[in-house]
């Protein structure tokens, strides 16, 4: 049997009890312009509108210390913004990692964080799983050179790696003209009323409410077969340890 097709007009479910955190990795510090901020706002708006509660954070005002450990401060570092970032990322349901493109690839700001979340990949959750599982991830790309797929792709399969679940058309993104000219933000740019990229900014930002929804009601992603705890322990859920024939 045939589904009845959904109202457009009314949300299959409820997100106010869901909370969003958007990383703006723009090279700029604030409170300069930031045109990946121009699109984070227009995801963002979205899940506001439907009560997530939504942070974003500009990493670059941030002393994030570089390196792969949770906290540098124990291997070297002076300072370190990471610890108190990470804090947030574990309270959020859906993480949205944003940045501009620079030489056709991620800028160095968007790099540092994923480092960072790599930093903190080993560490569990209470069901012996990786800490990022149960959370969803998307990214938002922004430029006026080629690169958006490449980067998008490199991102999300950054975060996947980790733990996190990539809804589908996790990904939205505007590039200009090939070369100098306007960004997003600019007059003239035609960015904001690109029909292209709001469409795939609303889809990704509704999919990732709705993956986040099902998540959630699911109480994360099962713990059986994927337990790092349990592994450790010598239980290989359909995988033989070689030790033991």
């Amino acid at each position: 049997m045939t589904a009845a097709p959904a109202d457009p007009d009314t949300p299959p479910a409820r997100y106010d009890d869901l909370r969003a955190l958007y990383v703006n990795c723009t090279l700029k510090r604030s409170p300069a312009l930031s045109h990946t901020q121009g699109l984070v706002d227009r995801s963002a708006g979205i899940m506001r509108e439907r009560g997530v509660a939504v942070d974003v954070v500009r990493a670059v005002d941030l002393d994030i210390a570089t390196g792969v450990w949770p906290d540098m401060t124990e291997h070297g570092w002076r300072t370190d913004a990471w610890p108190a970032l990470y804090r947030q990322v574990m309270a959020a349901d859906i993480l949205v990692v944003a940045g501009p493109i620079w030489l056709g690839d991620n800028a160095s700001v968007t790099k540092r964080v994923i480092e960072r979340l790599y930093a903190c990949s080993s560490l569990l959750n209470d069901c012996g799983q990786y800490a990022y599982y149960g959370r969803v991830g998307g990214c938002l790309i922004t430029g006026n050179e080629d690169g958006v797929k490449h980067c998008a792709m490199n991102v999300l399969y950054s975060l996947q790696h980790l733990g996190y679940t990539i809804p589908p058309q996790a990904d939205a993104g505007w590039i200009g003209a090939a070369g100098p000219g306007p960004s997003y933000l600019d007059p003239g740019s035609g960015g904001p009323d690109n029909e292209f990229t709001n469409r795939n900014t609303t889809f990704m930002t509704w999919n990732l409410l709705h993956l986040a929804r099902m998540l959630k009601d699911a109480g994360g992603i099962p713990a059986h077969g994927n337990q790092r705890t349990a592994w450790d322990a010598g239980c290989r859920s359909g995988a033989d340890n070689p030790e033991h024939r």
